[in-house]
């Protein structure tokens, strides 16, 4: 594998790129590969069999472009699809955005009672409590299921009055009563971090996990050797080009982008 092939980064929307601007942010060298399957957003809504078809496909796609490295930037893939992307790619280092902030509170205990909000599949799916029992099993974690929060930011509401209406009627659940920190178990929300870090008083941590991942992405580089020394140019895919999500994109990611659609990637 050339160390100068891109880092193929998807997710079903805009989210994803909380991800590619942390590693852009990180690897200022590395060239991305960005895929948004805005044909099938929000993933958290879909069914599992219908989530790994799209990350395998998808998958198949990042491949055919030698990428280098995949990471899956959406927790619903991350939590039903990452084995099967897996076995998809042998050869290709892939990353979900789950283990990274597993690691990370599981070595930053000081606190016992973690909250977890995400979509439904990802929430259903128990990954976060399973995983951070399986490491330590003194941690209590509290889950609730957020799934107007992803379709709400794809079009364009957030950090305003809308936004944190909803925001904090579903923190003020009883489900995550009584919390120590809060992992934002879905790319798309750091994008309304400060409606989230206004519910909570500041001895609350608020866990973002595009910085952790990034970081995790760069030790496996320099494990494998990958680590590029030459700066690379980034691509943009979508498999439903909209205009809006070339403005979000743009907006977001802090630069121009030529946004192709990739009608079929079967």
């Amino acid at each position: 594998m050339n160390e100068n092939n891109p880092i193929g980064v998807f997710d079903s929307g805009i989210g994803g790129l909380t991800v590619a601007k942390a590693i852009r942010s990180l690897l200022p060298n590395e060239g991305l590969l960005y895929f948004g399957d805005t044909k099938h957003l929000p993933y958290g809504e879909k069914s599992v069999h219908a989530v790994q078809e799209f990350s395998k496909n998808i998958a198949f796609f990042l491949k055919q472009k030698n990428c280098k490295m995949i990471v899956i930037a959406c927790n619903t893939a991350s939590s039903l699809a990452y084995e099967t992307i897996k076995n998809e790619c042998p050869n290709i280092e892939i990353v979900n955005v789950i283990d990274p902030i597993v690691k990370h509170i599981t070595n930053n205990i000081d606190k016992k009672i973690i909250g977890v909000i995400g979509t439904k599949g990802t929430i259903n799916s128990n990954v976060y409590p399973q995983k951070i029992k399986s490491i330590n099993h003194k941690i209590s974690v509290k889950s609730l299921a957020t799934p107007l929060l992803a379709v709400m930011i794809e079009e364009g509401f957030f950090n305003d009055k809308i936004s944190q209406a909803i925001v904090h009627n579903y923190l003020k659940d009883p489900a995550l009563e009584g919390i120590d920190k809060l992992i934002l178990a879905c790319t798309h929300y750091p994008l309304i971090y400060e409606a989230i870090r206004n519910f909570y008083p500041k001895e609350i941590d608020i866990i973002d996990s595009a910085n952790q991942v990034a970081l995790h992405i760069k030790d496996v580089l320099i494990d494998k050797q990958l680590l590029t020394h030459q700066s690379q140019k980034h691509r943009f895919y979508v498999s439903d080009y909209t205009l809006s999500f070339e403005r979000s994109a743009k907006f977001f990611f802090g630069e121009d982008i030529n946004l192709e659609e990739v009608s079929s990637i079967h």
